[in-house]
């Protein structure tokens, strides 16, 4: 099976606005337009939008986004009352035929609930996603990611890799690509061919090989889940509990 590669950066309780996550959003989308050109238009659902189009186009201005983003609030089933702590969420895609979708959930702080995370995954096989994946672009679209919404950690990998490496479900998921920000602990030495790069004072960027890593690789594998073995003793893959974002 042809592995299915996505970007996943996830963070625990954070309580913000739909202004302030409308910033980070509006900082996302011009740093992935200046990645690659199929991340410079973006659509969304809606009632009667042009049957040429893939949807509404969405303007990546903070204004309109917090529009989108307060309509994307989660309500209760009676009453249709908003539920604050559970955030805001967002989706869009960039194209009719092999899209590459972007799912946001941000400004949850309820310890109980999902955590917030921005995620690029292409729903079905598309040839844009395989020609980034096979290029050092994927590695600029994780470092998006973290300098916009400075997640606590964010991978670029494939499903099945994450399938046998991962040993615990709320786990530190370490991929191909992995960044680690500075608040989970120290980085400890990594062997070769593991490169390290700074994002900026947020954290690092892991990069395990200068090409895909696949699941049907055994000595992929091997790294991977030695690089995973030694940031669990370096304390940084096991997730505390979250507590709520008032504590």
């Amino acid at each position: 099976m042809q592995d299915k590669y996505y970007v996943g950066a996830y963070w625990g309780p954070r309580r913000e606005t739909a202004l302030e996550c409308a910033r980070r959003a509006e900082l996302f989308f011009h740093m992935l337009a200046r990645c690659d050109p199929a991340f410079s238009q973006w659509y969304r659902a809606g009632r009667g939008f042009p049957r040429d189009l893939p949807g509404w186009p969405v303007r990546p201005e903070m204004k309109e986004l917090e529009t989108l983003f307060l309509k994307g609030r989660n309500r209760t089933d009676v009453g249709k009352k908003v539920i604050e702590d559970m955030g805001f969420r967002l989706m869009v895609w960039n194209a009719k035929k092999d899209a590459i979708h972007v799912h946001l959930h941000c400004g949850g702080y309820s310890p109980w609930g999902v955590p917030n995370s921005c995620l690029l995954n292409p729903l079905w096989k598309s040839a844009v996603w395989e020609r980034l994946v096979r290029s050092p672009v994927l590695a600029e679209v994780l470092t998006s990611v973290a300098t916009a919404w400075d997640p606590d950690y964010a991978m670029a990998s494939s499903s099945q890799m994450v399938d046998l490496v991962e040993k615990r479900g709320s786990e530190v998921r370490v991929g191909w690509l992995t960044y680690l920000s500075r608040r989970l602990g120290t980085l400890p030495p990594l062997p070769a061919p593991v490169r390290i790069e700074p994002v900026g004072t947020l954290g690092w960027l892991l990069v395990l090989s200068p090409e895909p890593m696949t699941a049907s690789n055994p000595e992929h594998v091997a790294l991977t889940t030695r690089v995973r073995e030694l940031l669990d003793r370096a304390g940084l893959i096991e997730r505390p509990a979250p507590r709520p974002a008032s504590e």
